[in-house]
């Protein structure tokens, strides 16, 4: 017996061992690491139009009250990790153009994060093309979800960097209102993991379904958050490159947390469908037998490309896992009580 074969067979064994395994091969299988490039893209891009229609409508609504005009920014932009730093804004009156430009810029920003991350949960749990909504309901969808998503990222990003702000009032503070502190945040950043899993797939979700990825979303999402803000800002201190240090930091930072969006969604199916143990050699090489997770993992890639209701999509393994016969039809789930598509 070989090294590979002895291997395999102690990752099948070991149920958390084959679960890390399959977590691993259905995340590279579906490109995760390009899918949260497109949604950190999207995100990054309705950054600084947020940013500037913030300013606009402050800037409108608070011209007769400068100071706290300048203390609202100011709180603002230490909100964004080292990049509140850089950003130095002597004077900003309300302006028609930057009103317009920012409610454009943020639109297609935060709609174009939203599409990405239908589109990447549509993939992740291989929901066919016909099953999918429509391009004009997904991007009314995106509407709701930025306004009911958007605002608890707000809220939960506030928190953290208020938390992770050390100034004269957080060194006040009791250690134990501190931790406090980090258990709401922790509570919010799993509600909104929880309710952005089962809004933005468009199958019927419950939450026993998405609550461990969620726990652990949340979970890496507040250290993100702490150790991350630390880090760039740290970054931006110490860096010859300035400002371009800052921006590529900021990406980073944006890129992590769309990477534990896209784990912890990978976690959720594999968990949910039972897609492990996967055979050890799969992603390298054509010469291995099939276990059945990975039978229905390949029945679930092909059943993605489903364009029409009336379309059959079938599999077959004959060859390449060692047993003959064809997979189930383009509708086909891991289960009988698999959730069904929705618009």
């Amino acid at each position: 017996m070989s090294r590979a074969d002895r291997l395999d067979r102690f990752q099948r064994r070991h149920s958390w061992l084959g679960l890390l395994l399959g977590v691993v091969y259905k995340f590279f299988d579906d490109r995760g690491a390009y899918l949260a490039a497109l949604i950190t893209y999207y995100a990054f891009v309705s950054l600084f139009p947020l940013l500037l229609l913030s300013f606009s409508i402050t800037g409108f609504v608070l011209q007769g009250h400068p100071e706290l005009r300048q203390d609202l920014e100011q709180a603002a932009l230490k909100k964004l990790p080292g990049l509140g730093e850089q950003l130095k804004i002597a004077t900003f009156h309300g302006s028609g153009l930057a009103l317009v430009v920012g409610v454009l810029g943020t639109l297609y920003g935060a709609l174009g994060a939203m599409q990405a991350a239908q589109a990447s949960f549509n993939q992740i749990y291989a929901v066919p093309r016909n099953e999918q909504p429509n391009p004009i309901k997904s991007r009314l969808r995106s509407l709701v979800l930025v306004a009911l998503l958007g605002s608890g990222v707000l809220l939960s990003t506030g928190i953290a960097a208020v938390l992770a702000t050390a100034n004269g009032l957080s060194k006040q503070l009791d250690p134990a209102i501190q931790v406090g502190g980090y258990i709401v945040n922790f509570g919010l950043n799993f509600v909104l993991f929880s309710a952005a899993f089962q809004l933005l797939t468009a199958v019927d979700l419950r939450l026993r379904q998405v609550i461990r990825g969620a726990l652990i979303a949340a979970a890496l999402q507040l250290l993100v958050q702490i150790f991350g803000s630390k880090f760039v800002s740290h970054t931006a201190k110490v860096s010859v490159y300035g400002s371009i240090a800052v921006v590529l930091g900021t990406l980073i930072w944006m890129y992590l947390q769309s990477l534990i969006l896209i784990l912890a969604a990978e976690i959720n199916v594999v968990s949910d469908r039972r897609l492990w143990p996967r055979s050890l050699l799969t992603p390298f090489t054509d010469r291995v037998e099939l276990t059945d997770a990975d039978r229905r993992v390949y029945t679930m890639y092909a059943s993605t490309q489903r364009f029409k209701g009336f379309e059959r999509v079938t599999t077959d393994f004959g060859d390449g896992s060692g047993r003959s016969g064809a997979g189930a039809g383009a509708g086909a789930r891991a289960g009988p009580d698999e959730p069904v598509a929705r618009e």
